[in-house]
């Protein structure tokens, strides 16, 4: 017996180094060849343990362990183990089916034992595997039936028994050569480290997004706790999380997950820039590549953060025309004193990456932005900074040449951070230059793209073009109107900013008509509140242009009367409209009733003068 033993041992050595180290350089003719030798080499060990002896093991319950005595206990875990590595085998070779079968074989064997200490770390191995296996498949609820028996196991034992389980590996393991308790401890937590991570990418599925987070979060604490990570990995986790804590306005919480994926990220080593390595090594080139990648993405996640901070603070400080309300904005710098020293009490009783070497360099980091919203130009402003340092080196990997919609997504970004900056701003001819820096920076991206292969994006383009003219006009009027007089100059800028705000909202309209040029009658929804609004602005804007020519000023009167009386009519055929642009609609409707009024006047004077 003794004997059988050894070699079931040394045929089980082989066969873990056959699966997880020589598998790694099996050619791809042959790319799991080394895998179905470690599967024969598993056979052989389970032949090696006894015919029939998985029989031996019934369905009793965990209390009648001892029914067996050690010896039965020790075959069943012995089994299970091969069970688990046979399963494990069959579904990284993709048979599904049969690593299923294994799997499940191994947790019938150790039912009875699966709260001993060396049968418990198998059992829940195999349970997680069955949960990706069920998940792989679709079927997220046995998927999550698995991993959360597998975190109730885990809880259960270290709450009756607490001691270090046996590793799988250790039963084939001579004794002298046996884990520490303090390996075997690490170990066993980060088996239960994936037990969390599996059920995260469970609840997230399952659209339980705030159980997701937590256990995600849970899961990155304890992978640095236990130094069971991949840095690069580890860091994308932790940005991507912070996008959920964005959501939640949780700019504290979302703020330390970013600066730690930062400091995680580092870990990986310097990325050197690109052209740097030699062309020939294409191995190093790809990973290189990938690593400039992931560090891009975690730009863009500070990106986010930047401007959704400024965007919910322009929410909170905006009257009902969308200005500065600076009553409001004093009452709140008052309030916030306060509000900070109440959350940094919360915050420490929160989940934080702080049980590792890294917390004082993630402090660091922090320390470079807030998280409380700005109240003023100048906090704005700091905000601001850091959001367009990581726009720049978002845009070092996601150029234009190769990655078109990551690129425009970030000078968007970009744009959108001048937008909400310049709300801060109280001098109208600074937030004007503002906002001509966006046009400058979208304009070049509107000529280049061939709306045929990316219409969707160029209407983006076009309309926020639009707009960004439109308020630019709208602030050289301000302007205008604090002067005694405009003069010619202020006035043909004027006329310039709404003639182009005009042409961008028509390049938009012109792209929802057919091939035969035809505007649709009824339009998607999708494309409903941008389409009429556009109409709705260029009523407007050829309201606002600057003539002394009266035929010319009747002419425009008139353009602004129909493109008001479309938006009226569209709204009485289709009622369903009327929800997306009430305002608008309102406005229009009294446009419709005065207008015509003006026009007669006006025909008047011009006949008088005739």
């Amino acid at each position: 017996m003794a004997n059988s033993l050894q070699l079931a041992c040394d045929a089980y050595q082989r066969a873990v180094t056959a699966s997880d180290i020589e598998s790694k350089t099996d050619p791809e003719t042959e790319p799991y060849r080394s895998k179905y030798r470690a599967r024969e080499l598993l056979r052989e060990v389970r032949a090696l343990l006894g015919p029939g002896a998985e029989e031996e093991s019934g369905e009793g319950q965990a209390g009648s362990q001892e029914d067996d005595g050690d010896e039965g206990r020790l075959l069943a875990a012995r089994l299970a183990v091969i069970e688990f590595r046979l399963g494990v085998n069959h579904t990284e070779t993709e048979e599904m089916s049969a690593g299923e079968e294994h799997l499940v074989k191994g947790v019938r064997l150790l039912e009875r034992y699966r709260l001993s200490h060396d049968c418990v770390s198998t059992y829940i191995q195999a349970q997680n595997n069955l949960g990706i296996l069920w998940a792989d498949r679709g079927e997220i609820i046995i998927a999550q039936t698995y991993l959360e028996s597998a975190e109730s196991l885990y809880c259960q034992y270290m709450k009756m028994i607490g001691k270090p389980p046996l590793d799988p590996d250790e039963h084939f393991t001579p004794e002298e050569q046996r884990l520490t308790e303090q390996e075997r401890a690490k170990r066993f937590e980060r088996i239960y480290t994936h037990t969390l991570y599996y059920l995260a990418q469970v609840y997230k599925h399952l659209k339980q997004d705030e159980r997701a987070a937590q256990y995600c979060h849970t899961t990155l604490q304890r992978q640095l706790e236990y130094d069971g990570y991949n840095p690069v990995e580890w860091a994308i986790n932790a940005a991507t999380l912070s996008q959920y804590y964005l959501g939640k306005q949780c700019y504290m919480e979302a703020r330390h997950c970013l600066a730690a994926a930062n400091v995680i990220f580092a870990k990986a080593g310097q990325i050197p820039s690109s052209g740097a390595v030699k062309e020939t090594d294409e191995a190093e080139q790809e990973r290189l590549d990938g690593l400039r990648q992931k560090k891009a993405e975690i730009a863009r996640c500070w990106v986010k953060y930047c401007l959704n901070l400024l965007a919910d603070a322009r929410k909170k400080l905006e009257d009902n025309i969308g200005e500065l309300d600076v009553d409001l904005q004093e009452e709140l710098k008052a309030e916030r004193k306060k509000q900070e020293d109440e959350k940094e009490k919360g915050w420490k009783k929160a989940v934080l990456f702080g049980l590792s070497d890294v917390y004082d360099s993630i402090l660091a980091v922090e320390e470079k932005v807030d998280w409380s919203l700005p109240l003023d130009f100048k906090e704005a402003r700091e905000i601001f900074l850091v959001g367009q340092n990581y726009i720049n080196e978002a845009k070092e990997y996601f150029q234009l040449d190769g990655h078109v919609t990551d690129h425009i997504e970030v000078i968007q970004d970009h744009s959108a951070l001048f937008k909400v900056l310049a709300f801060f701003e109280e001098d109208y001819e600074r937030r004007c230059k503002m906002h001509k820096r966006r046009v400058d920076m979208l304009e070049p991206l509107c000529k280049e793209l061939n709306p045929q292969y990316y219409l969707l994006v160029c209407r983006q383009l076009q309309f926020e073009m639009a707009d960004t003219y439109y308020e630019m006009m709208d602030l050289k009027v301000a302007i205008g109107n604090k002067l005694d007089e405009m003069d010619s100059h202020i006035i043909k800028k004027i006329n310039s900013l709404a003639q182009s705000a005009i042409k961008y909202y028509e390049m938009f309209l012109d792209s929802l008509r057919s091939p035969d040029k035809k505007f649709p009658e009824k339009l998607e929804d999708d494309v409903l509140r941008p389409a009429l609004v556009a109409k709705f602005h260029i009523a407007r804007l050829y309201g606002k242009l600057i003539t002394a020519d009266g035929k010319k000023q009747l002419e425009n009167i008139q353009i602004s009367l129909t493109y008001y009386k479309f938006l009226v009519d569209y709204c009485a055929n289709y009622e369903e409209a009327i929800k997306s642009v009430e305002t608008e609609l309102e406005l229009s409707k009294e446009m419709v009733a005065l207008l015509p009024a003006r026009m007669e006047r006006l025909r008047i004077q011009l006949s008088s003068f005739s």
